[in-house]
């Protein structure tokens, strides 16, 4: 029996939740296929429907892929608000909610990426949240669906539910103890996967790990969010118990690499992305450990703000600017030593 309470007590390792469905458009072929035109109509169908419905309780903002600049693209990849794959086809967009915790894909690999993100550990909160907005767009358009097969998608490991959750979790002492490896294999056999910050393909930057689910096929949605959550609290479980392992048995190593973190942080001039997320990682631990005095609202943060993307959008920069890592670093100071 899945137990929801007191879920916001584990934000000290839970970073946020993600519920994303994939939906194509009935007797439409799918984005790498489509013209033009018909690309645009997919585009319109969404947006018509957006601005009729009458359920939701925000307003969503469109952004054409085809005409912003490299840099913004980069900013929606590092806010989570897009893939590093929209835009690759004809009519790549994406509308955003008011608060940004909804996006919705449009000709990204199906017609519709549907996405919710919620701080936390939120998972039945951004199922709820996608699945309403799923709701209003089918009341517009006809969604491809087999009574076999489930929500037909361009990629045949997307079809059924169509649904990928994922909780981004922050794992600096299972990475330090070598243990991702082991957990890897476990996951495997709930039929969930885990990967880096950005996804399939990516780094795990600043002991920053996905876990999703892998199986979208023979399983309801509500049961891959069940079971999702369970296995989450496992890792939660498992972190927490290593991080007061070593606390316990070996505190002056622990502190000694979080304060020389933190001293690198207050004093460096110049700090590329990596260097800098994996030190703001063992600040992290020591603000959750209670062993540094630091605000970890100010920590999670500046683990988004100072991506390339986001950096040089609030700078006003060249996102390959000569001059980011040195500002990089002043904005990294200014935060902690402020705080």
């Amino acid at each position: 029996m899945v137990s929801w309470r007191n879920e916001d007590k584990q934000r000290d390792i839970v970073i946020s939740s993600r519920v994303r469905l994939a939906r194509n458009i009935k007797n439409m072929p799918f984005p790498v296929l489509l013209p033009e035109k018909r690309a645009m109509l997919v585009v319109e169908s969404v947006e018509s429907c957006l601005m009729n419905q009458k359920t939701l309780t925000t307003e969503f903002k469109k952004i054409m892929i085809g005409k912003i600049d490299a840099g913004e693209k980069k900013m929606l990849v590092e806010k989570h608000l897009t893939s590093p794959e929209l835009g690759k086809h004809w009519g790549a967009s994406v509308f955003i909610s008011e608060n940004e915790d909804v996006s919705i894909m449009v000709n990204e690999e199906d017609h519709v990426r549907i996405q919710c993100i919620k701080e936390g550990f939120q998972l039945q909160e951004a199922y709820n949240t996608a699945n309403k907005v799923d709701d209003v767009l089918e009341e517009c358009v006809e969604f491809a669906y087999h009574q076999k097969y489930g929500y037909l998608t361009s990629c045949p490991t997307n079809a059924g539910t169509g649904m990928r959750a994922s909780v981004m979790l922050h794992l600096p002492t299972l990475t330090l103890n070598n243990q991702i490896g082991t957990m890897t294999m476990t996951l495997a056999k709930f039929g969930l996967t885990i990967r880096g910050i950005y996804g399939e393909g990516s780094q795990a930057l600043g002991d920053l790990y996905q876990v999703s689910n892998q199986n979208t096929m023979g399983v309801t949605e509500q049961e891959i969010i069940n079971t999702l959550h369970d296995v989450a609290k496992e890792i939660i479980k498992k972190e927490r118990d290593i991080r007061y392992e070593i606390l316990h048995n070996n505190r002056i190593f622990l502190e000694d690499k979080i304060f020389r973190a933190y001293g690198i942080l207050t004093n460096a001039r110049t700090m590329d992305p990596e260097e800098s997320l994996k030190l703001l990682s063992l600040v992290r631990l020591g603000s959750d450990l209670e062993l540094i005095d630091q605000d970890i609202s100010i920590i999670n943060r500046l683990m988004s703000d100072i991506q390339p993307g986001i950096l040089a959008k609030t700078y006003k920069i060249g996102i390959e600017d000569a001059d980011r890592d040195r500002i990089r670093a002043q904005h990294i100071r200014n935060q902690l030593i402020m705080d």
